[in-house]
């Protein structure tokens, strides 16, 4: 198997990765002002993703870097053709995560109001905006020969797109509802579950109108068969819920956030940015590759360093595995930093 082909599939894994555990913290901060009745069950749902919320986000980088030193023509041009999405995804990830360090450093209700809104806001525009993204680049684009991006930012708000957005918001904020389900008691517990249920209804239908869509652009067997499995795994989490078996409920999401995107993936494949001019314009994992003596390199690294950080990412949700409750947090206490609750 040729090296570019084996990074096109490390790409899809840590893509997968990063909506899988990236995608519970959006959905978090999302059902943060309808869960979160009372200051102390907000508390309750941030300190949920408090000690993991900075680490899942470490997959994002790690695919974006790898982007950048495997296929650096793809890299370029996405981000320039994308540019305006892209700074909007980085300007609301960069609110969220100051919103959890200072929404605890002023004893004001009105300041953590404030906050708490950026940490809605700072949830919502990501989880949206990745799914038109990915629906951009698996529909294709306007490139040139050049391989240089010539659309208008309104192209990229085509149906297509605007339906994978609305899909990954509502997956990943079924995600998050399965999340809270799974890691708190009592009242929020009750509630995150029967939301979940209801939040279901809307993400089948979205990811399998979005999914069957897909397979109509750019119809493949492979990605049709992972798309029927996303499917299959959505359709039993949703269930699992509703008899609150969450632990089997947050499997089934998992697995559906992973499978729907390596479905994506395998459709997109050999292309990484489809050119909607015409298909010699298309950047494939050949010409957008970097050589194949860095790719050999990278190779190494990975093989390296990835265990390392899977083992210490899985060690970090071992040690914050118990469940939170409203009485764990003390009733007249000022909030602290997310990342300093556990």
């Amino acid at each position: 198997m040729e090296l570019t082909t084996v990074w096109f599939g490390l790409i899809a894994v840590l893509w997968a990765g990063y909506f899988l555990l990236e995608g519970f913290d959006f959905g978090v901060g999302v059902l943060l002002p309808v869960l979160g009745r009372t200051q102390r069950q907000r508390r309750v749902l941030i300190n949920t993703i408090g000690p993991v919320w900075d680490g899942n986000e470490v997959w994002l980088l790690v695919a974006g870097g790898a982007t950048f030193a495997a296929f650096p023509e793809w890299y370029a041009t996405l981000f320039s053709g994308f540019y305006l999405p892209l700074l909007v995804i980085l300007l609301a990830l960069i609110v969220r995560g100051v919103a959890f360090e200072y929404r605890g450093k002023v004893d004001s209700a009105v300041w953590r109001r404030r906050w708490d809104a950026c940490i809605f806001v700072g949830s919502l525009v990501p989880a949206l905006l990745w799914g038109v993204a990915f629906g951009n680049i698996v529909r294709g684009v306007r490139l040139d020969a050049d391989h240089e991006y010539v659309g208008s930012f309104v192209d990229l708000l085509n149906p297509y797109a605007l339906l994978g957005g609305a899909t990954t918001l509502a997956l990943f904020t079924l995600h998050g509802a399965v999340f809270l389900a799974l890691k708190t008691d009592g009242e929020i517990r009750v509630r995150a579950g029967a939301l979940a249920t209801r939040l279901g209804l809307a993400a089948i239908a979205l990811a399998g109108g979005f999914l069957c869509w897909t397979q109509w652009v750019r119809a493949d067997l492979a990605g049709a068969a992972l798309s029927v499995a996303a499917a299959l795994a959505l359709v039993g989490g949703v269930s699992a819920a509703r008899v609150r078996r969450e632990g089997w409920a947050f499997v089934g999401t998992a697995a559906a956030i992973v499978l729907a995107t390596w479905a994506l993936f395998t459709t997109l494949f050999p292309d990484v940015l489809p050119s909607t001019i015409t298909a010699a314009n298309s950047l494939t994992v050949h010409n957008a590759s970097a050589t194949p003596y860095t790719l050999k390199i990278m190779t190494w690294v990975a093989v390296c360093f990835t265990p390392v950080v899977l083992v210490y990412q899985a060690w970090t949700y071992w040690v914050f595995r118990r469940r939170l409750r409203v009485e764990d947090i003390p009733q007249a206490a000022p909030d602290e930093p997310a990342r300093a609750s556990g």
